[in-house]
């Protein structure tokens, strides 16, 4: 004899499956954006530096959410500059 059901699922075997998939594309979604353009406590104007002119801030491989725990901005959007580099207030100091 086959133990299997027939019929419908339970609602918490369904719901359980709808909370599984929500997370999956809740932590998708988190993760492509942080390719690009992370700016936590930053405004975006101050992290439109141009590329010639960006400060390093951060090191080899450094991820997005240590680039900005370290104050900067970071930006892997174009290759060969500095990924992780200081907003502009930081920049465009002169002593």
């Amino acid at each position: 004899m086959s133990s299997e059901r027939s019929g419908p699922q339970s609602p918490s075997v369904t719901m359980e499956a709808r909370t599984f998939w929500l997370l999956v594309v809740v932590v998708l979604a988190l993760g492509s954006s942080s390719s690009s353009g992370q700016y936590v406590g930053l405004s975006a104007n101050q992290c439109a530096v141009p590329a010639k002119d960006r400060v390093d801030c951060g090191y080899p491989e450094v991820t997005p959410e240590q680039c900005n725990n370290r104050g900067c901005c970071f930006d892997s959007s174009i290759h060969g500059v500095p990924w992780c580099f200081k907003p502009l207030q930081e920049a465009e100091c002169t002593f």
